[in-house]
């Protein structure tokens, strides 16, 4: 049991400097937002939908939300910029910190990330529209001047072929989708 405990000790000093990651995204206080507390968000998100969502498992989808940017460990990059090479890479970092753990817990990992990434199963199909839907969000909530030329178009559409499976998803889009033209409307005038 020690030998255990000082295992998942081990993983957990080595994933800290996730906490200090910065995402693409910023906060509404002008400093870029970190990867854990994307992730954190993306959780609490979960809980309030729970109601919404009575067939899954939400603790599987809490635990995808958890742990799908831990391959970010070594830096974010934008979605807009990732190709399949920065997704591989990710999945070798993250290979690479969970190897510390318990072998039981470094399989339940990889297996709850594989899920998350193929998007087929209940949880994993939420779990990525919570992915997309908080990061738009965030930029929302950032001051526009933060936002790429490309963020302009994106934000109106990115995520939204995640949520349309879902009537709850696809009217929270749409009021994400609302926000983003009021904040780019009045950024114009």
């Amino acid at each position: 049991m020690k030998k255990k405990a000082e295992k998942i000790l081990s993983f957990l000093n080595a994933i800290e400097p996730l906490k200090c990651i910065a995402r693409h995204s910023w906060c509404s206080n002008g400093r870029h937002e970190s990867v854990p507390e994307h992730t954190w968000r993306m959780a609490l998100m979960a809980i309030l939908l729970e109601d919404e969502f009575p067939e899954i498992d939400i603790k599987k989808v809490l635990a995808m939300c958890i742990i799908h940017d831990i391959g970010e460990i070594n830096g974010d990059i934008p979605a807009f910029q990732k190709d399949e090479n920065d997704d591989l890479n990710e999945i070798l970092e993250l290979k690479k910190v969970i190897e510390v753990l318990p072998h039981e817990i470094e399989s339940k990992i990889i297996s709850l990330q594989k899920e998350f990434n193929s998007c087929q199963t209940p949880e994993a199909k939420l779990a990525n529209a919570l992915d997309k839907l908080e990061a738009i969000i965030q930029h929302n909530e950032a001051d526009i001047s933060t936002w790429d030329d490309i963020e302009y178009d994106l934000n109106l559409t990115y995520g939204q072929a995640y949520t349309d499976y879902h009537p709850f998803l696809k009217i929270l889009r749409g009021l994400i989708k609302q926000a983003t033209i009021n904040k780019i409307q009045l950024h114009c005038k």
